[in-house]
Formats: structure tokens, sequence, C-alpha cells
């Protein structure tokens, strides 16, 4: 049923702060922090998400929109290895920034991946196509890119660019 415009606005307003909360401190971050973020009880933010699982679904999910549209427009690039490393690049930012993201991208066996892994498959079909990728590598090893880059990112926020330009330089095929 719909929503009262006010309890969309409430609901909405506890969403941002735990955008941001999820971000910084991953899916498992106390919703205390989250109410306390947006300058609410606790027991508002359950009376909007009655349990942790609804507001952290709400969160990944508009997360996986978003990454599922990133490959969209990768697979839509006129250059293959600029789609493959585009989608690569904002990934591998997307992990440095949001820890909540770096969970969701480097889970493995969910359902809601299913279209992504998908289009990282096609990715790299192209990409190999026009002899761009190596022919060696696979969506595996795009998915331990994104895991390791991960690890980067968690160790040290600033080192991930190096860590991609190492990489990105590794898959390329080389004259």
């Amino acid at each position: 049923r719909m929503m009262r415009r006010d309890a969309q606005r409430n609901r909405d307003a506890l969403v941002a702060p735990a955008r941001a909360v999820l971000a910084e401190r991953g899916v498992d971050a106390p919703l205390e922090a989250v109410a306390k973020r947006a300058g609410v009880a606790i027991g508002t933010l359950y009376r909007h998400f009655p349990e942790r699982g609804d507001l952290v679904d709400a969160i990944l999910d508009e997360k996986m929109r978003d990454w599922a549209e990133l490959a969209e427009r990768s697979l839509a690039a006129e250059d293959p290895w600029e789609g493959l490393a585009g989608f690569l690049e904002r990934t591998c930012e997307l992990q440095a920034a949001d820890r909540a993201f770096t969970e969701l991208s480097c889970a493995s066996h969910q359902d809601e991946r299913a279209a992504i892994n998908r289009m990282i498959y096609q990715l790299v079909e192209r990409a190999q196509a026009a002899g761009a990728l190596r022919l060696d590598v696979g969506p595996l090893d795009l998915a331990l890119f994104m895991m390791a880059n991960s690890k980067v990112a968690e160790a040290d926020p600033r080192q991930w660019r190096r860590h991609f330009s190492l990489m990105i330089d590794a898959l390329r095929v080389r004259p």
C-alpha cells in the first residue's frame, strides 16, 4: 500500500544516514549509530524498518541497482577494453569509498548478482574478442581482482588506484 507522504519523508530521512554509516562501517554497523546519525530515537528507526535486514536490504538493493547500471553502461561502451576497464575502475573506486558496497561486490552465490555476473561475462568476452584482454583471464579472475582490491582499500584506501593500475596492466594484451 501507498505510504503517507510524511511517513515516506521520515523513512527517506533514515536511509541517507544509514547509507553513510554502512559505507563507513559495513553492513554489520550498529543500528544505534544510524539512529544517532539521523537524529532520531532507535524506536523511530525500528518503526520504519522493523528488522535490521529491512534497512540493510534497502541500502544494498540501491547499491545493486547502481552497480548493474554501471555494468550496463560499460557494456554499451564502443571500445570493449574501455568498457571493461571502466567497469573495474569504478567498482574499485566504490569499494574504496564504501564498505557495504565492498561486502556486496565480494559476496558470492547471491541470486541478485546473477544479472551482473552475466554482464561481467559479456564484458570479458567482448574485450577478449577485441584482442584487448588476455585469453587466459576469466570472470573468476575479475572476482579475485575485486576481492584483492577490497583488501587493499581496507588496509589503505589511498592505495587502491596504484593496485588497480598494476592489476589492469596484468590483464591487458600487449603487442
